[in-house]
This record gives structure tokens, C-alpha cells and sequence, in this order.
């Protein structure tokens, strides 16, 4: 909801995430075979491809997160633009339920919740609030 109040906004940017099963491979596919453009690559943990306005996270598959190719595995994320635990707060307030507590993952701080469909989303506080 966007208002001319002057206030800072609760999100700013974010990116869709996409749970895979080998790195290498999927990197592979999106660079050389979409020809977009690797952004950053943290080994096996984590890479982020620019597809021209839009951020595509890759993320190993892991016991608490979807299995690549089923519901759940494509997450949009909203970078937060100020601190996560006052958007969590003012969503929380707006009638959102959050899918438990906020995850820190120093330096990544995340919160899961569901559209009104269930479709997942998280907020993404990474470093300082609006970092990305």
C-alpha cells in the first residue's frame, strides 16, 4: 500500500527463489542457457542471477525447505526497507500470519508468510534494513 505520507515504505525490490538440486547445474541453465547474467555465487549455498529487473535466487534444496519442482519451491521475497522486525510488526497488524518466528541467519534475516491464496513469500533483511 503506498501512500504520500513521506514514510518510509516496508519493502523495497526483492526476488523470486528457487530451490534446486544441483548448483552447478542450475547455474549452468540460467547463464549459458538463458544467457542472463550471474550476479553472485556463495559456492553451493546461494546464487543470484540478474534476469533484467528481476533477481532469481537459487537455493539448495535442504530438509526444511520444498523439494525443487513441487509446491513451495519458487518463493517471491521482499527485500524489507526498514528493519524486519517492524515490518513483521506492521504486517502482523495489517491481518498477515507469519509462518513462525523471524529467522537470523547472520547476516540474513527472513520471515515467512502466505498470500491470501497460500502462495509462499518471505521478507528479506539482509545486512542493514533495504540492504539486498
Amino acid at each position: 500500500m503506498n501512500d504520500d505520507s513521506g514514510a518510509t515504505p516496508l519493502t523495497n525490490g526483492g526476488m523470486a527463489t528457487i530451490y534446486v538440486t544441483d548448483m552447478d547445474r542450475a547455474v549452468r541453465f540460467y547463464t549459458e542457457t538463458l544467457d542472463l547474467k550471474l550476479q553472485h555465487r556463495a559456492g553451493d549455498h546461494f546464487a543470484t542471477i540478474d534476469a533484467g529487473g528481476l533477481r532469481i535466487g537459487l537455493h539448495p534444496q535442504e530438509p526444511h525447505t520444498p523439494l525443487p519442482g513441487t509446491s513451495g519451491s519458487i518463493q517471491i521475497g521482499l527485500n524489507v526497507a526498514r528493519p524486519i522486525e517492524e515490518v513483521v510488526d506492521e504486517l502482523k497488524r495489517r491481518g498477515v500470519t507469519f509462518r513462525g518466528p523471524i529467522i537470523d541467519d547472520d547476516p540474513v534475516k527472513i520471515a515467512f508468510f502466505g498470500d491470501p491464496d497460500g502462495n509462499d513469500l518471505y521478507l528479506c533483511q539482509y545486512g542493514e534494513p533495504g540492504g539486498s
